[in-house]
């Protein structure tokens, strides 16, 4: 077994605290002894509690010194084989010296400033493309690993389940539903969603065509706004923030992501598991994740009437060729993204670098 201490410094939650919380519950109820350290009062901490043992460091920014103690104190006390730091804040906190017989694991999704990831001994990428910037920022190649991420099988609800979450949003129990989830933030690209739905026909196959938007941010208002001033506003609905969005792919007939920067795409993931056809902008992460035409289709980053002209395209095939697409998706991910082998490549990493 391996003892291993989880370190991240966020207080919201999105794609790298997700896939943290996975890995370490999938560590926890395979009987690794797995603990974590992360920012009191966080949302990840309020999701954690109770489900492995926790400790807190306030990491209020990079340059946190007394945060900085806290962490190398901690890290003394429960003496783990690996210490394993999830992006830049954490890892910049975390200082382990190689003769410790710790080792510090640097898990990147990202293409983050790598003079802050120098000092770890090791590091993860969770696409080829980080690995490959690694290496070429100067990292060893020979320490450096790539892991996917995973994500969990869905809780199949039943229809009566659904119908009512529809009427709570006030979608119509006959619309196509259009779902798009993430922070509302420039990168994500709702800017650009919201703009090419617009140019989507209203109606598809004589059902009522709607966008389901999940998810919060800074640009929230900004984005109702855009949705009046588009004349959408009562075809697009929002959820707000969910910890819990299963439900919501469920009631879904197609996932957009529209992100100008993606790395990896956990949402992709998340969607090719509820057997969603997707559509996606080729960021870094579409493009290493998606086959075009086979597991899903793509449309250049930003570009909204390139997008809108592919939505209304998988809107108009019909319903086998989407079928198709979500099929293949599927397929990827129980090959490649699903806990059993992201936790054993884990476990299998971590032996190595105990040797």
């Amino acid at each position: 077994m391996t003892k291993s201490v989880h370190i991240i410094g966020s207080r919201l939650l999105g794609g790298a605290e997700s896939f943290y919380m996975r890995l370490v519950r999938a560590l926890h109820e395979a009987g690794e002894p797995t603990s974590v350290i992360n920012r009191p009062g966080s949302l990840v901490a309020r999701e954690l509690q109770g489900v492995v043992p926790q400790q807190h460091a306030r990491m209020g920014s990079s340059w946190d010194v007394w945060s900085r103690y806290k962490v190398a104190r901690l890290i003394k006390q429960a003496q783990p084989d690996i210490v394993q730091t999830y992006m830049t804040r954490a890892t910049v906190m975390t200082h382990v010296k190689p003769e410790s017989g710790t080792v510090h694991v640097a898990r990147l999704g990202g293409f983050y400033k790598l003079a802050r990831f120098a000092h770890a001994h090791a590091w993860v990428g969770n696409t080829h493309a980080i690995c490959d910037y690694l290496v070429k920022g100067g990292m060893a190649a020979e320490k450096v690993f790539y892991i996917g991420n995973f994500v969990e099988r869905p809780q199949v609800l039943a229809a009566t389940q659904l119908a009512s979450l529809k009427g709570q949003l006030g979608i119509p129990e006959e619309a196509l539903v259009v779902l798009s989830l993430g922070r509302m933030i420039a990168k994500k690209g709702f800017q650009d969603l919201l703009p090419a739905f617009a140019k989507v026909p209203s109606q598809v196959h004589q059902r009522p065509v709607h966008l389901l938007l999940v998810g919060d941010g800074p640009l929230r208002q900004e984005l109702g706004q855009q949705a009046e001033q588009l004349g959408v506003a009562e075809r697009v609905h929002w959820a707000g923030w969910q910890t819990q969005t299963s439900p919501y792919y469920q009631l879904a007939d197609l996932f957009v992501c529209p992100s100008r920067h993606e790395p990896l795409g956990n949402v992709i993931l998340e969607a090719w598991s509820h057997c969603l056809p997707v559509l996606s902008t080729d960021s870094h992460g579409a493009l290493e994740l998606i086959e075009e035409g086979v597991s899903g289709q793509l449309t250049p980053c930003g570009e909204v009437e390139a997008m809108a002209k592919r939505l209304t395209e998988l809107l108009l095939v019909d319903e086998t060729a989407r079928e198709a697409l979500a099929q293949k998706g599927h397929a990827t991910v129980e090959a490649h993204y699903r806990p059993e082998s992201v936790l054993e490549a884990y476990l299998d990493l971590y032996q190595h670098l105990k040797k």
